[in-house]
């Protein structure tokens, strides 16, 4: 059997039907959108709002998710002729996240019949009921947690909703937007069936920003919004695929993770979302390009906050390197970073992490988590400490009083210890797809993986494991020697050279040493040549 098939069948793809089925995904195959909880009035309302030319607000978030789906509303909107739509966009400095009631009477004031949220307010009912009182109706999607009782908006729609009948409850907010746009085709003229498949472009790089799971019907948006994305039609998008140095015809969804996404991002981290919305909404390639040149200069800037944070943050964490979740809090730290500097320390560390901005008598942070540990269920654990707060189960967001801190630091800890979990660090380490010989690494096999993409969350690019080789070269690498090219070879002499950016500590072993190693494969173009290399993700000295 084939190395290829072995990562097929370790991915459940066994027989031929769900092979095909999963490598070329059938478009035909999306849900029916009226599954979705309250689609069926959400379409009445927004019928009404056209034949009257109602004023609608969509009220946007200034994550990529967010951001996607209220340029895909804007967009769609416009084809089906409605033609007095704004939108309302929050600064995560100024409005914090969702629906605020003070936000609600700015939109209400500008003459506002009806709002439509993306990506939130399906527990803004204090909101809405203030919306209701001032003559606006709400239509929610959403993708967010829900609560027990629906808010009194015309329409609710969130695939996880305890009372949907939709198969599939992991859509991004901009998934579920794109089934608002699905449902609207079937009852309001002005976009032709077919048409909607030109906003997959938007679909795709929110659904890959989200990290929601690429299965199911989240895969099928992302394959073929790659092929959108890659005609470069979006002058935006255009510019921002050159400003980041990414050819179309390369497309991946790493090109989205990594490249498109954190540049959208910076936005809203360092000043107003508004900037990446007006690039996703040019028209002009020329303007478009000096939008995009913005947003990477913020990105410049967001790096370079983000390493300034992180050194300090792990001076403070060296302090309490006992604690199993480690707590820290900075005035300095800016609350649109603190999330990235969570996740760099959780890698270091192999610790949960919460990092907070101290504001004054306030301090806003963000929490990650992995393995076992639930960092949602952490944070109402200590509900007596903080101000408000929730996330799932590996992210969360916290407000508390800023003398609550070393409280809450105990709270969370003692909440760690009740867990009694055990050898959570393990669960840190790559699962292998499959056992490698290297004489089975080359490049067709880079192909044939390549041929499982797009890769992501629920669909992770395959890791391969090979024991009992034996490293003939090591070079460190970078200012720091933080980095290592390893050569391995195995008893029959086969070699591959593998790479490790910031590699730990123990990546770097004695020449003759046996290792047993789990990687990526990867193909490294250099001045006109092509090999098959290994990207190091773990290493065993043997």
């Amino acid at each position: 059997m084939s190395l290829f098939e072995r990562i097929l069948i370790a991915r459940g793809l066994r027989s031929e039907t769900e092979r095909e089925a999963f490598l070329s995904p059938d478009y035909s195959l999306l849900h029916d959108p009226f599954l979705l909880p309250d689609m069926e009035l959400a379409i009445d309302r927004l019928a009404r709002a056209k034949k009257g030319q109602q004023k609608i607000t969509i009220y946007g978030d200034y994550d990529v998710d967010g951001l996607t789906a209220t340029a895909l509303l804007l967009d769609a909107f416009s084809s089906f002729g409605f033609e007095n739509v704004d939108v309302f966009m929050p600064n995560r400095f100024v409005d914090g996240y969702g629906m605020t009631v003070e936000a609600v009477e700015e939109i209400a004031s500008r003459g506002t019949n009806l709002i439509v949220t993306v990506d939130c307010g399906s527990l803004s009912e204090k909101e809405i009921i203030r919306a209701n009182e001032l003559g606006v109706d709400v239509i929610v999607t959403d993708h967010h947690g829900v609560a027990e009782v629906q808010p009194p908006a015309i329409a609710i729609i969130n695939p996880k909703r305890t009372d949907s009948k939709y198969p599939f409850s992991d859509l991004a907010g901009v998934g579920v937007a794109f089934k608002l746009v699905q449902a609207m085709q079937t009852k309001i003229t002005g976009m032709a069936v077919g048409r909607e498949k030109w906003l997959l472009d938007l679909v795709a790089l929110g659904t890959v920003c989200d990290i929601v799971p690429l299965i199911d019907e989240n895969r099928i948006y992302v394959f073929w919004g790659l092929k959108v994305l890659a005609k470069a039609s979006r002058p935006g998008l255009r510019a921002l695929m050159i400003i980041s140095d990414i050819n179309p015809k390369n497309l991946n969804a790493r090109s989205l993770g990594f490249g498109l996404g954190p540049r959208m991002n910076a936005a809203g981290r360092i000043d107003t979302a508004r900037q990446s919305l007006d690039l996703l909404n040019c028209d002009d390639l020329g303007s478009a390009k000096g939008i995009a040149c913005l947003l990477d200069n913020m990105n410049k800037s967001r790096q370079f906050e983000q390493k300034k944070i992180l050194k300090s943050a792990i001076l403070q964490a060296e302090e309490s390197i006992n604690d199993s979740v480690l707590v820290v809090s900075n005035p300095d730290w800016s609350h649109g970073i603190v999330g990235i500097v969570a996740s760099k320390l959780l890698e270091k560390y192999q610790k949960p992490v919460f990092v907070f901005q101290e504001m004054g008598e306030d301090s806003k942070g963000s929490a990650r988590s992995f393995g076992d540990f639930d960092i949602a269920a952490a944070v109402k654990y200590a509900k007596d400490l903080i101000i408000g707060g929730g996330g799932h189960k590996l992210a969360a967001g916290v407000t508390l009083p800023t003398k609550n801190i070393n409280s809450f630091r105990k709270k969370v800890n003692d909440f760690y210890k009740n867990q009694k979990l055990k050898n959570q660090k393990l669960l840190l380490n790559p699962k292998a797809d499959a056992d490698a010989g290297l004489f089975e690494v080359n490049e067709d096999l880079v192909e044939l993986i390549s041929s499982l993409e797009p890769f992501g969350n629920g669909n992770p690019q395959p890791i391969l494991k090979t024991d009992n080789l034996t490293v003939v070269d090591i070079k460190k690498m970078g200012d720091n020697n933080q980095h290592i090219k390893i050569e391995l070879k195995d008893e029959d002499g086969c070699r591959l050279k593998f790479l490790a950016f910031g590699a730990p500590e123990h990546f770097f072993v004695d020449i003759g040493a046996k290792v047993n190693v789990w990687y990526y494969i990867d193909i490294n173009e250099w001045q006109g040549s092509r090999t098959v290399e290994g990207k190091l993700l773990h290493l065993e000295a043997e």
